[in-house]
């Protein structure tokens, strides 16, 4: 492979020295900044028809919306927009993917929401479809578990309203931005 652009040297990890090392340090601080609109790109591409009332691009606007409205942090709001954005990586567990993808931004506490949501949101559903509507409970010695109910009953089962007055995407921009800008990146637990 030829390119013009600095390479490392080496062809297996083992074998890499600090300057590679380095070199790679400036690839990675660019895809971090790159970070938000990548994420805004992901919320752009939810915006089609999927079976409920709004799509769910205009879903995850409502629930930041009203999160939003009812005076959450900014990164509560944030989370709120973009819980469901596992739903365009991996549709089948959406609620592990989002938090992994929001997890080095976040607090524990948002993590740990977006996590459980898609389970805790069963309570409104699962009976419907022959799941168990209280498989949350079994979470229920976990200190975050308020947390998750509420935010699944304020922001997340009630905002598929097609006449819901919420803001747009461009609102949330600003906000996004700075939830997901390199510097708050966490440095991974390594235990």
């Amino acid at each position: 492979m030829t390119t013009s652009r600095p390479t490392v040297g080496f062809t297996a990890m083992a074998d890499g020295t600090a300057a590679d090392y380095a070199l790679l340090e400036t690839y990675e601080q660019a895809e971090l900044a790159r970070f938000p609109d990548r994420v805004l790109g992901w919320l752009r591409a939810m915006d089609e028809h999927t079976g409920y009332q709004v799509t769910r691009l205009e879903h995850s606007l409502q629930a930041a919306t009203r999160a939003h409205r009812a005076g959450e942090d900014e990164e509560t709001v944030v989370c709120a927009l973009v819980h469901d954005v596992g739903d365009m990586i991996a549709p089948a567990n959406h609620s592990e993917v989002a938090a992994a993808v929001v997890r080095p931004y976040v607090s524990e506490r948002n993590h740990w929401i977006l996590q459980h949501h898609g389970v805790f949101q069963g309570v409104y559903w699962f009976d419907h479809v022959g799941a168990d509507p209280h498989a949350r409970d079994r979470y229920a010695d976990q200190p975050w578990y308020q947390a998750c109910v509420d935010f699944c009953a304020d922001y997340d089962q009630n905002s598929f309203d097609p006449d819901y007055p919420s803001e747009p995407l461009a609102f949330f921009e600003p906000m996004l931005r700075r939830v997901f800008a390199p510097d708050r990146v966490r440095a991974p637990d390594m235990s």
